[in-house]
């Protein structure tokens, strides 16, 4: 019902895959579904339609906070990337074996830096290396990513600088290099140094011969120094430090949706079911977003999410749903107290 709220005003067309699946998913519902029903459910239905869903939400995520002004010192398109273990039982999910004791599945998004929003997901096991994912992300010229070191792999990033997107990742300490120019920078700001280098190891200067930019940064408030390695030689170094920061909005994505989405259970033992259950997630957090920047809410994701969580099928329109109430605002005051006060 929700769903169908929110694309009442837009054009049906693109989200058809949208509400045939929604419809899918609960046909054959006549009483209340059971944990049975939702676990065979999950391992009968393609994760694939969920997944499908969560690429429409997220074009229209997109569009809808395309005017959503930037922050002043960020380039226009920015993305960070990252990933996240969703964490499971070895005893309930042994295909998901990833450690001697443990089990998981491994999420990896690229997330907007200007919607906070992901673009684009995928479901892995959770020993897929985060390098790997760097062949799937969807490149655009000219713009901004932004990585942890566990993504720092020369031969995709130079695939990366030669598409021309420009990337943000933070380096290791074994990568060899040789100082070509030296800037200086204001130390007072957190900067340490401004380098134009030359990677000087055989296998990383063969594929990858451009010179890159080394950036070193100190955060006052962990103690500790970052090394930063880019591909954009003009963009002032500050600018650098400041598109590495926002990286964290990744994190906080990621504990958003573990902690309100309930992914720590999952109704359905199956990979096909966790993963119809990761993607259903996700789908969540776009509808809630969406519902958001068209309506206008003040509300907090998380205030939208509960108000809708205990009335989905209400029959009413969402802007009538969310609406809050001042009942000071909407009471009429009375100016008798105050004369009765006077005389």
């Amino acid at each position: 019902m929700v769903f169908a709220q929110l694309t009442h005003r837009e054009s049906l067309r693109d989200l058809a895959v949208c509400l045939q699946s929604q419809r899918a998913y609960h046909a054959g519902f006549r009483s209340r579904p059971t944990r049975t029903n939702l676990a065979y459910a999950n391992r009968q239905r393609d994760w694939r339609v969920f997944a499908g869903v969560a690429q429409v939400l997220m074009r229209r995520v997109r569009q809808a906070y395309q005017k959503q002004p930037q922050e002043l010192a960020l380039p226009e398109v920015g993305y960070a990337l990252d990933s996240s273990l969703v964490d499971l039982s070895l005893a309930i999910f042994p295909w998901a074996n990833w450690e001697s004791r443990a089990a998981a599945v491994k999420l990896h998004t690229l997330l907007s830096l200007r919607s906070r929003a992901p673009v684009w997901s995928m479901v892995t096991e959770a020993g897929f290396p985060d390098q790997k994912s760097l062949d799937w992300v969807p490149l655009e010229a000219g713009a901004w990513y932004v990585m942890d070191r566990g993504y720092l792999d020369f031969p995709r990033l130079a695939r990366w600088h030669q598409a021309g997107a420009f990337f943000v990742v933070r380096s290791l300490p074994h990568v060899a290099f040789r100082v070509r120019v030296s800037r200086s920078v204001d130390k007072s700001t957190g900067l340490r140094c401004d380098q134009l280098i030359g990677l000087t190891r055989f296998q990383s200067r063969r594929v990858f011969p451009q010179a890159l930019r080394r950036i070193k940064i100190f955060d006052p408030e962990y103690r500790i120094s970052l090394v930063l390695l880019t591909n954009h030689l003009t963009l002032p170094a500050s600018t650098i430090a400041l598109l590495y920061r926002k990286r964290w909005q990744a994190e906080l994505f990621f504990k958003w949706i573990k902690q309100h989405l309930k992914l720590s259970v999952f109704f359905g033992r199956s990979p096909n079911a966790v993963r119809c259950q990761v993607w259903s997630a996700i789908c969540a957090y776009l509808l809630v977003m969406l519902v958001k920047q068209q309506l206008g809410l003040p509300q907090t994701l998380h205030r939208i999410l509960q108000t809708v969580s205990i009335c989905p099928f209400e029959q009413l329109p969402l802007a009538e749903l969310l609406a809050e109430t001042n009942p000071d605002a909407s009471a009429p005051h009375s100016h008798n107290q105050m004369i009765l006060n006077l005389i």
